[in-house]
């Protein structure tokens, strides 16, 4: 990183990112409250990002409302970065999209069945890295 502690990243550096981690936190509304949820994911060689999930209120709530945020960090040493996207999500259907979807490696990290496939499309990519230090003097003389 370079003098400023904060720098804003594009859309292809934030897709970088993406494609180089596995863990994300999944954002759903329902009935106007936030529930957040931590999803392993992968991003496909077109950029839209792909999770794993079995039947319940995830499910669920991003079948009522799609439009889901998803936000991935990442800390090294005295640096970090964080991306979000906004984007749409919806649960794979057709046999041939979750035969593709099925190509793409994606394994549950614990062990329990999930059947159902998440497809989130990127309408927004936003990132921002980050290099620690110590707070400036507040009060200069």
């Amino acid at each position: 990183m370079n003098d400023n502690p904060i720098i804003e990243f594009d859309e292809a550096r934030c897709l970088q990112l993406l494609a180089g981690a596995s863990l994300g936190r999944l954002v759903t509304v329902n009935d106007g409250r936030a529930e957040i949820y931590p999803v392993n994911y992968v991003l496909s060689r077109e950029g839209k990002l792909y999770f794993r999930t079995a039947e319940g209120s995830k499910l669920a709530e991003l079948t009522v409302h799609p439009d889901v945020l998803f936000q991935v960090d990442h800390i090294v040493d005295r640096s970090a970065w964080s991306v979000v996207v906004r984007g749409h999500a919806r649960r794979l259907e057709g046999f041939d999209e979750i035969n593709r979807a099925e190509e793409l490696d994606l394994k549950p990290w614990i062990p329990t069945l999930k059947y159902n496939f998440v497809e989130i499309t990127p309408e927004k990519l936003s990132g921002r890295g980050f290099t620690f230090g110590e707070e400036p003097e507040r009060y200069s003389s």
